[in-house]
């Protein structure tokens, strides 16, 4: 099915038949705690059938521009975490996030590889602040009031928080967001393959906040038929703004464990022999040295 233009979001005929965003859901600080079930046990209070759609990594202009063309065409909303290099090299795709009302949070400076939690404190910090810092520059000319960002969302790299980050963040109130449902699309596998994949995964978990990632040709290729089929099944989507105050989460029972800390554990052992070799193996502890042909770090989110 050839794409459709970009719609007037403002008619009422064209939202009867487009996907849309059906409502926006503030986000205050207390969800400095963590947000997503792959990480944390609670998640915001989505419907059935709700969903929130995030993408990480980004900006990328090859990948990007087309992730922003779908949404328009859909008058869909959705919220970008930047890679704050990425954001500085390409402010123009940042500028234009914010433009069409999207929620622009942060990622990291650079998306570590050994993610922050491989970092020292004060390293892990400065990837954070000067992350944020560049988002900010790239997407308003200035950084936020009282140091703060302009939108107060982090997604940490890889989902590898720490304590004493978290504090940090919680003092910043700044909002901290995992996810309940990934595409996997750091994974090469085809556009038809990867709608399969996130689809079965809504099915069955029936709401939530998706990952995706705007860097990767796949997900680009895969989304138009991804916010069509949205519709068609019946899912609304959900744009998450950040706004003082409380709000309500769902939380899980006693049993539930996080899926993304055995995965964390198995990236930082890869790097923990190299770190006891000496400052050379220190070197390749930078994403700089392991970025992907997209220019976004090789991984996960």
């Amino acid at each position: 099915m050839p794409p459709r233009p970009s719609q007037d979001c403002s008619s009422a005929k064209v939202l009867d038949k487009v996907l849309g965003t059906s409502r926006e859901l503030q986000v205050g600080s207390e969800a400095s705690a963590g947000i997503g079930l792959k990480t944390y046990p609670q998640t915001l209070a989505l419907q059935d059938h709700e969903v929130v759609l995030t993408f990480d990594d980004g900006p990328l202009p090859a990948t990007t521009k087309l992730v922003l063309d779908a949404l328009s065409r859909e008058c869909v909303k959705a919220t970008f975490f930047l890679i704050g290099r990425n954001a500085a090299a390409n402010p123009e795709l940042v500028k234009r996030e914010i433009r069409e009302g999207h929620t622009v949070g942060s990622h990291s400076w650079s998306h570590p590889a050994v993610t922050l939690r491989g970092l020292s404190d004060s390293a892990a910090r400065n990837e954070i602040i000067k992350g944020m810092n560049a988002v900010d520059m790239a997407g308003w000319g200035e950084t936020g009031p009282d140091g703060k960002p302009h939108v107060p969302f982090f997604r940490f790299p890889g989902f590898a928080d720490t304590a004493p980050l978290l504090q940090f963040l919680k003092e910043q109130g700044i909002a901290v967001f995992g996810t309940d449902i990934w595409a996997e699309d750091w994974k090469p596998m085809t556009p038809q393959t990867q709608l399969q994949l996130v689809l079965r995964r809504l099915e069955r978990a029936g709401r939530g906040v998706i990952l995706l990632h705007d860097v990767h040709a796949q997900t680009a290729a895969m989304l138009p038929d991804f916010l069509r089929t949205l519709k068609a099944r019946g899912y609304k989507v959900v744009h998450i703004v950040p706004a003082a105050g409380a709000f309500s989460t769902d939380r899980i029972s006693a049993g539930w464990t996080s899926e993304t800390e055995p995965i964390v554990e198995r990236v930082l052992a890869k790097y923990r022999p190299r770190a006891k070799a000496g400052s050379k193996a220190k070197r390749h502890l930078a994403c700089s040295g392991r970025l992907s042909a997209t220019g976004a770090c090789k991984g996960g989110a």
